[in-house]
């Protein structure tokens, strides 16, 4: 079974340097990840390489049952072995309507039994997982409701808050975290020679790749004409991504063995614009500061919020207070390039107890590397990551599947981040902290 998930949180593991002039760490993760993007912005350098990143996915469905369109380029040099395991894997998921009541029950605790992290309950373990499989297959479940019910229970007995199910009414929301506009999520997966290729490990069910004949496991090749050999997947992303019903052709490689095919695909954007700014002066209006709301970390915070900062530059902004009270979280990817957009000094995080999640990563990013000072309340202290599976009938499962610290090391589950500040203070004890915070880093 292909595992499939949509990140709306947040992890945490070391990751290689990326050649900064100084290392800065964002935060600690499990998995390794390594996206750069330079950025050229007027009277300032913002840091585009990064000793820390995390783990990216995206709203995603099962494996899908398309037909293999006429062949135009045959791959060489692939073991005959080689492909017929990925036709069987391909084969697997033929007719997914027909799964059976007590299949999607199994979908769901295979997930778990591949995915989970026990976070510190101790209530999971692989052998009573097991007899949760066993029950199962000795159950006859008469309903789709009562296989939904089922697997509620099923998930409840791990004991993790966050780990849940969706009903297909739930999961057809979490659309608006789609980063690419046209419904896929890629991957960078190594081949048998080391090299690194983006491939589609994942497709929203009757979205509009899907709907245009891209198949799991495609390996995506051009954009627009754009080879994308070398890009991260965070850049090839970025490359599909365009105004909502406009077009964009993506060349791809049916699996290892099959055709290569160009196929134009309609962009169809879910995702509202979480972003909000305007211009502010202080200190008597010697000094022009950008403020800038971010609601949630989806599929246009990156963007949105480029954006606006490029505007509110323009406008004379010199510094910037990025404003992530209520905001509950996202795409952990996203909040990995906003965190990048933020890396200059003078900037204030405005937190308060909803304040969770990704929002948590990008606050303690920039905070411990002392390119923030946090003013408001404590956050809420959500430090573990998840990730989303869809299941076969449209509903879906979220799973825990790793947890983050903060660059200091701090465990933020269940803690929180405490603020520097619990009122906004004067633009001169921002500096001045900053500037205590660099020296004591330095040493």
């Amino acid at each position: 079974m292909m595992r499939v998930l949509l990140c709306n949180c947040s992890a945490s593991l070391p990751l290689p340097t990326v050649t900064p002039s100084k290392p800065q760490t964002l935060f600690t993760t499990t998995t390794t990840t390594t996206t750069s993007t330079t950025l050229n912005w007027p009277q300032k350098t913002l840091i585009s390489a990064l000793t820390g990143a995390l783990s990216l996915g995206l709203a995603v469905s099962p494996l899908s049952s398309l037909a293999l369109p006429s062949p135009l380029n045959q791959p060489q040099n692939h073991s005959t072995e080689y492909c017929r395991q990925e036709e069987r894997e391909d084969s697997f998921d033929a007719a997914p309507e027909s799964i059976t009541d007590e299949g999607i029950v199994e979908e769901a605790w295979e997930i778990v039994n591949d995915s989970f992290l026990d976070t510190g309950r101790h209530r999971w373990s692989p052998d009573t997982w097991l007899r949760k499989k066993e029950d199962i297959l000795a159950t006859s479940i008469q309903t789709r409701s009562k296989a939904h019910d089922m697997i509620r229970r099923m998930l409840a007995s791990l004991g993790d808050p966050y780990t849940r199910f969706l009903s297909p009414a739930e999961f057809s929301k979490m659309g608006r975290y789609d980063m690419t506009g046209i419904g896929i999520n890629l991957r960078e997966v190594p081949d048998e020679n080391g090299a690194v290729k983006l491939k589609v490990l994942g497709l929203i069910l009757d979205g509009p790749a899907h709907t245009a004949g891209v198949r799991q496991g495609d390996e995506v090749l051009a954009v627009n004409g754009v080879d994308v050999k070398g890009k991260s997947a965070f850049e090839v992303s970025s490359l599909l991504q365009g105004p909502n019903e406009t077009f964009v052709t993506v060349q791809v490689k049916h699996g290892n063995c099959g055709p290569v095919q160009s196929i134009e695909v309609q962009r169809q954007l879910v995702a509202r614009t979480p972003v909000l700014y305007r211009l502010e002066q202080i200190e008597n209006g010697a000094t022009f500061v950008g403020y800038v709301r971010l609601k949630e970390f989806n599929a246009l915070a990156r963007k949105d919020l480029f954006t606006a900062m490029k505007r509110l530059q323009d406008l004379g902004a010199s510094s910037f207070i990025l404003d992530l009270r209520d905001n509950r979280g996202g795409l952990v990817q996203a909040g990995i390039e906003i965190a990048k957009l933020f890396l200059n000094e003078g900037e204030t995080v405005l937190v308060n107890k909803n304040t969770a999640s990704a929002s948590e990563i990008v606050a303690s990013a920039l905070h411990d590397n002392c390119r923030a000072v946090l003013v408001g309340e404590r956050t809420f202290g959500k430090g573990l990551i998840q990730s989303v599976f869809e299941l076969h009938d449209g509903s879906g499962v979220i799973v825990t599947i790793g947890k983050y610290v903060t660059p200091n090391h701090m465990d933020i589950n269940g803690n929180g981040i405490e603020p520097d500040f619990q009122k906004f203070p004067a633009w001169i004890e921002v500096t001045k902290h900053l500037s205590k915070c660099h020296r004591l880093q330095e040493g």
